[in-house]
């Protein structure tokens, strides 16, 4: 007798649909697993049958046979279990194989066949609305989970025979109630302020900016200046995560593993990796591929402090992440897309001793110095909006009081993330960081004055053709952050300031 089963794989972050066919027919006793099944799913047949049994279901003495369709996806992971099982007692006559069009089955299995939550439920239940299924059977501890995907009736089931009395038709288990989108919205009371801050008047704007359009900030400065301490204050500025921002972070946690399974994500992520960290690890990779550090900075901050002491091949692997927003990650017959719209904020030494261009004597020869230089490749550097030195702050403002504190500018930053959403309503960008060469050219139209600015920065070698495009966006985020709806030739001198780290315009007041 031949049983049909709907489940789910997770391929990258996105959830595949899988047919679990299960095969009984006479013969010598067997149960064989086919479908490109790893390591995990292979040694299901154990964990069923101890299941099975345990649950006090009869295991069919016969020729058992389960394919996982389509056999040319990789089938990985535990969330199989389930679904062989209901296979098997659909077609061994155990239980109602009626409703197996009706739902989707999703779960791990112990031995004694109870459902334990595996990764991924979010990702599943949105296959299942997308294959058209309309319910999912998933364990309790990750029904709350699931529901949040409109449109799929969840069951919160917590053993085989639970999945087994929803299948004959009893009562369906309901999971808990989802929390309401607002919770979403709540900016965690416990970020780091920026009162903590004295001085730093310039890094403080640049750090505004940042939060305001999403762009990429480099702080460089002597050890001890305060590098740190800035980028770990910037996650207290940014917006609340929109329900649909929420439901993606919540999935690609949910994917790595790291989601808590009770609800949305309540905070932008804000990841900060050590600089050990191989290039499968900072960018995806691996095998199965799976999500790297930049896919679980999507919609929030990817910090990497003592950005020189990163190995060259994975901050170049960053490349394509910063400009394009998304990682595509190809190994053998497998092609993944990685989601990865971050902002990058980095932390360096000007130096390996750290004291260039400081008050304290640099120790470091020239060899030492033109191999910290190396390390920043010129088209990394330059998928960098904003590039700022943090200097020592003095004795004495160390003692004077806060420039300003987190609440202060977060409201600028939401009122500026406001104008660009209103600004950017009918298209595909949602920041000014987001803005390709259409949009740029259709929401800054420079003067000719700025344009005459920008041109000798250009020309001078200050820019390249990339720069010149990334301080336009900063000029949009600057007027916006001064509720003007017209970018100004100060605003592009503002940019420019914080990119090439010294007065630009010069040339042009003379």
């Amino acid at each position: 007798m031949l049983a049909r089963v709907v489940t789910f794989a997770i391929d990258g972050v996105d959830p595949r649909p899988v047919w679990v066919e299960v095969d009984i027919r006479p013969g010598l006793p067997a149960f064989r697993i086919v479908g490109l099944a790893d390591a995990a799913v292979r040694e299901a047949r154990e964990r069923v049958r101890a299941a099975i049994l345990n649950s006090r279901f009869e295991f069919p003495a016969r020729r058992i046979t389960a394919n996982l369709a389509p056999a040319h996806l990789r089938k990985v992971g535990p969330g199989f279990d389930a679904a062989l099982a209901v296979g098997l007692l659909a077609a061994s006559g155990q239980c109602t194989g009626d409703a197996l069009d009706r739902w989707a089955v999703f779960g791990e299995l112990s031995l004694s066949g109870m459902l334990r939550p595996c990764r991924g439920v979010l990702a599943v239940a949105e296959g299942a609305r997308r294959a058209g299924v309309r319910g999912l059977i998933v364990p309790s501890e990750r029904a709350a989970e699931a529901a949040l995907v409109e449109g799929v009736e969840v069951a919160a089931v917590a053993d085989l025979r639970g999945v087994a009395a929803v299948l004959d038709g009893g009562d369906v288990p309901p999971p808990p109630p989802a929390p309401a989108p607002s919770a979403a919205r709540v900016p965690g009371a416990e970020e780091p302020d920026l009162a903590d801050v004295r001085g730093h008047e310039l890094p403080l704007r640049a750090l505004e900016i940042a939060a305001a359009g999403a762009h990429n900030l480099l702080l460089e400065g002597p050890p001890g200046s305060g590098k740190t301490m800035l980028a770990r204050r910037l996650p207290g500025l940014l917006p609340p995560l929109t329900r649909a921002e929420a439901i993606e972070v919540t999935r690609i946690e949910s994917v790595a593993g790291i989601g808590r399974g009770d609800g949305l994500a309540v905070r932008r992520p804000f990841r900060a990796p050590h600089h050990t960290i191989s290039p499968a690890g900072l960018v995806g990779g691996g095998r199965p591929p799976a999500p790297g550090e930049a896919t679980l900075a999507h919609h929030g901050v990817l910090f990497l402090d003592e950005l020189s002491e990163f190995s060259r091949p994975a901050l170049e692997a960053l490349r394509q992440p910063i400009e394009d927003g998304e990682i595509a990650i190809v190994r053998g017959q497998q092609a993944l897309r990685f989601p990865t719209r971050f902002a990058l904020v980095a932390a360096t030494n000007p130096c390996p001793c750290g004291f260039a261009g400081s008050e304290r004597p640099c120790r470091c020869g020239e060899h030492e110095l033109a191999r910290h230089r190396r390390r920043l490749s010129g088209p990394l550097l330059d998928r960098i909006d904003l590039l700022v030195t943090v200097a020592r702050p003095s004795a004495a403002a160390l003692g004077r009081a806060p420039v300003t504190d987190s609440a202060t500018v977060r409201q600028r930053v939401l009122a500026a993330r406001e104008r660009q959403q209103a600004r950017l309503a009918a298209t595909s960008a949602h920041t000014n960081a987001q803005l390709d060469a259409r949009l740029l050219r259709a929401h800054v139209r420079p003067s000719g004055a700025t344009r005459r600015a920008l041109a000798q920065a250009y020309d001078r070698g200050d820019l390249s053709a990339r720069g010149h495009d990334r301080v336009l966006r900063v000029a949009r985020t600057i007027a916006d952050l001064a509720d003007r709806d017209a970018v100004q030739l100060d605003d592009v001198l503002h940019a420019l300031a914080l990119r090439t780290r010294e007065a630009p315009g010069a040339e042009l007041a003379a």
